[in-house]
């Protein structure tokens, strides 16, 4: 059964016959936005050296079973998707130096969006890797 549509003049017109939509070209187009989006999220983060100070604490905000994989020498851990983080917020010192990473950098830049609104002074380190190359920590488990 060959579908058909009509023009204003009631002619039928031959599906074969309709304009080709160029669909892949918008799904590419779209693609390619999604990832440069997600090069962006995860470029927020410092590329530079990070210097520790004294009163540095360095935050992994990514969920318990991730830390325990694997996470920066000396880090704690609060996790943000569970909301630890948000209701930590207040107590943490005002006048510290912030440090903060997770997997991708996605989750740091949010921590950190957060922690900057409180007034706190943060630096997002991006992921755990960039985190470690910034900071010279090691990786343990």
């Amino acid at each position: 059964m060959q579908t058909t549509i009509h023009r204003s003049s009631g002619a039928p017109v031959p599906r074969s016959a309709r304009p080709v939509r160029r669909v892949r070209g918008i799904r590419a187009a779209l693609v390619a936005a999604a990832g440069a989006t997600a090069l962006a999220l995860t470029g927020c983060a410092s590329t530079e050296p990070i210097e520790l100070g004294a009163d540095a604490v360095v935050v992994d905000v990514r969920t318990p079973a991730e830390y325990a994989a694997g996470h920066l020498e000396g880090a704690v851990n609060v996790d943000l998707t569970s909301g630890e983080l948000a209701a930590e917020i207040p107590a943490l010192d005002a006048e510290g130096d912030y440090v903060v990473y997770c997997k991708s950098g996605n989750r740091s830049a949010q921590a950190t969006a957060l922690m900057e609104g409180a007034g706190l002074d943060v630096t997002d380190a991006g992921s755990m890797q960039q985190a470690a190359d910034a900071t010279g920590l090691s990786i343990v488990q």
